[in-house]
């Protein structure tokens, strides 16, 4: 595909992003698995104080993002630093936010639902700090990806599963054991 750095000849990094409640845990969970990649749970890089704001049901500010983004990003140059691909979840709502984890070997794969599918899948998340109620704001902050942004759209409306063999497709991704992380020529 035009754009993208080729997985064969240089390490990338997948960033998953999407609104909460799309999937986006489960799909890079998934995809890390099948690729043998290094996976990291965005969210567990937010700052404290951030968790305890979206558990109130408080919306997350461009400043309160910042250190976030901070350590998403330096997740991913650890990985592109020491030549490793890897899968990384983050929202990455808005294209400043993206500009801020964009680097050469960044590609976007951004999980694209309806709000009433989202909206579906959150009344039956449990255990999760983002309260169902933050979705509107999500939707209300989401720019989706655009021209000339190394990035996929991948429709939610199949399974997680699906979603990643569609990821791996689009890519031209191979799965671990057949030639570690590398794309068809």
């Amino acid at each position: 595909m035009t754009g993208f750095p080729s997985p064969a000849a240089e390490p990338v990094v997948l960033v998953v992003m999407g609104v909460s409640g799309s999937g986006k845990s489960t799909v890079a969970g998934l995809l890390a698995g099948r690729l043998g990649w290094d996976f990291e749970e965005g969210d567990d890089l937010h700052p404290p104080e951030n968790v305890a704001k979206m558990a109130a049901g408080q919306p997350l500010t461009d400043e309160d993002r910042k250190p976030w983004l901070a350590k998403v990003a330096e997740w991913i140059a650890e990985r592109t630093g020491a030549g490793r691909p890897g899968l990384i979840t983050c929202s990455a709502l808005k294209r400043a936010y993206r500009d801020v984890l964009r680097g050469e070997h960044v590609i976007f794969v951004y999980l694209a639902g309806t709000r009433a599918e989202i909206a579906r899948r959150l009344a039956v998340r449990h255990g999760h700090f983002m309260p169902a109620s933050l979705l509107e704001s999500q939707f209300a902050t989401l720019e989706e990806p655009g021209a000339g942004e190394r990035a996929i759209t991948v429709d939610i409306s199949a399974s997680a599963s699906t979603d990643v063999e569609r990821i791996i497709t689009m890519l031209g991704l191979r799965a671990a054991g057949a030639n570690r992380g590398a794309a068809t020529p």
